[in-house]
């Protein structure tokens, strides 16, 4: 029996049990209340602002050798969550709160844009005669990219500051999101044409 469960917590500081969890819909956007840590505050003696983004993507199964050699799609074991507890927003007003919610997101976007590169790579270079963490490099290249990438828009837009520019980044992730149509978490990817 094999079992396997592994987790990318990028930006999230503490994850406990009994969080309120969110899973990635291209429908939910959050909103402050999203945020629920104890520690997010908005208080005009503050002079500067910060976020920590509880969105996580996740990678679990377990199965019988005999079940992992013929299973091909993996896009079910793969999830994006939200965890609602562990997300904070620090700013001074609620001008800047409501752009750090955009970059939040913007965030939960990126990472359900990685989860899919991620199902799709799993469905592409999964063989019969795959060990069990034929994944791992997978996941920690496509990790890597998603810490790149999150910290070039952070930079880029100041941490959600420059909301046109925002709104431009976060426009080309849900285009990519689309063209991965077919590596959704309940989606089963095409079959390959010999």
């Amino acid at each position: 029996m094999i079992r396997l469960v592994l987790c990318s917590f990028f930006l999230l500081p503490l994850v406990s049990f009994g969080q309120t969890i969110v899973e990635w819909n291209p429908k939910y956007e959050l909103s402050l209340q999203d945020f629920g840590s104890k520690e997010t505050e908005i208080n005009s003696d503050l002079k500067s602002y910060s976020i920590a983004s509880g969105a996580n993507m996740e990678f679990g199964f377990q199965m019988s050798n005999y079940e992992f050699m013929f299973t091909k799609n993996f896009n079910s074991k793969v999830s994006v969550n939200f965890y609602q507890d562990a997300s904070v927003i620090v700013a001074p007003d609620s001008s800047t709160v409501l752009k750090m919610v955009h970059y939040g997101q913007y965030h939960f976007d990126l990472t359900e844009l990685y989860a899919r590169k991620f199902r799709k790579e799993l469905y592409e270079q999964k063989g019969a005669f795959s060990s069990a963490s034929f994944f791992q490099p997978i996941f920690n290249k496509l990790q890597q990219e998603l810490q790149a990438e999150n910290a070039r828009v952070s930079k880029l837009t100041n941490v959600g500051l420059e909301q046109e520019l925002l709104a431009l980044e976060r426009q080309k992730v849900l285009e990519e999101i689309y063209l991965l149509e077919d590596y959704c978490k309940s989606c089963k990817p095409p079959k390959r044409k010999k």
